[in-house]
């Protein structure tokens, strides 16, 4: 890749569906981060307690939503972006109107390109 635009991120991929999740660890990975840790539960996401630089969160696993996860990240300053094919957007945007949402099914460059404005807006605001 000749434009490297998450280089050595530490990311944080919260998807339940497997092929999703390698796609998209194997896209941010081709862009340039370092470490990519997939959870595929909430649990999983809770549990890891590691320090991300960023995160990409599908709004809805098995049924359990991940908008109070979300939350924390924004509270501890993580930037984030949701990836999912949930449909009700309103409930999204009211809660989060900044954070930008990308749908399933998506193009691996709207995916990098929403995750590297996360990244950019989050760290101009330090």
């Amino acid at each position: 890749m000749s434009h490297l635009r998450l280089a050595g991120a530490r990311l944080l991929v919260l998807e339940d569906e497997f092929l999703i999740a390698m796609d998209v660890e194997q896209l941010c990975r081709d862009h340039g981060a370092t470490d990519v840790v997939i959870c595929k539960n909430l649990i999983e996401a809770l549990d890891g307690g590691a320090n991300y630089d960023a995160a990409i969160i599908d709004v809805m696993l098995g049924g359990e939503s991940t908008l109070s996860f979300a939350d924390s990240l924004r509270q501890n300053g993580v930037p984030f972006i949701f990836a999912s094919g949930y449909t009700d957007r309103d409930d999204i945007a009211a809660a989060f109107p900044d954070i930008a949402i990308v749908g399933k099914p998506y193009s691996g460059q709207d995916l990098i390109d929403a995750l590297t404005a996360a990244i950019g807006l989050s760290s101009g605001n330090n």
